[in-house]
């Protein structure tokens, strides 16, 4: 049964990005940054880890999730160091995926040319 809520999940979150590319001016950039917002939002409130619960990894593919893991790592480093827990900890839990990030992309732009 997870699997088919991470898969209603992960779909609902396509289907919602899919109708406001089609339907507003707004570019993947955009949408992006809004999913984001949004699984921030929904985390404050304790909302995302109810899906996190529900739909499993599938509630922590999606974009939405780099959002709910930002607030996340804030709040639980907030309580132990104060304010400046709030900056320490941003980035705590979303380390090990930036740094994969740019270093696949590092590379991947060593292999690979762009095209004129």
């Amino acid at each position: 049964m997870i699997y088919i809520n991470a898969f209603i999940f992960c779909g609902i979150i396509c289907l919602i990005g899919q109708i406001i590319l089609d339907n507003t001016k707004l570019t993947p950039g955009h949408v992006t940054t809004l999913f984001v917002i949004i699984g921030a939002f929904l985390d404050t409130f304790n909302i995302y880890d109810k899906f996190v619960l529900w739909a499993g990894g599938g509630a922590l593919v999606p974009i939405t999730s780099f959002g709910h893991l930002l607030i996340h790592g804030a709040m639980d480093t907030v309580n132990n160091f104060g304010t400046m827990g709030l900056f320490m900890g941003m980035f705590d839990l979303t380390s090990s995926g930036i740094v994969a990030a740019i270093v696949f992309s590092f590379i991947f732009s060593l292999i690979f040319k762009p095209k004129d």
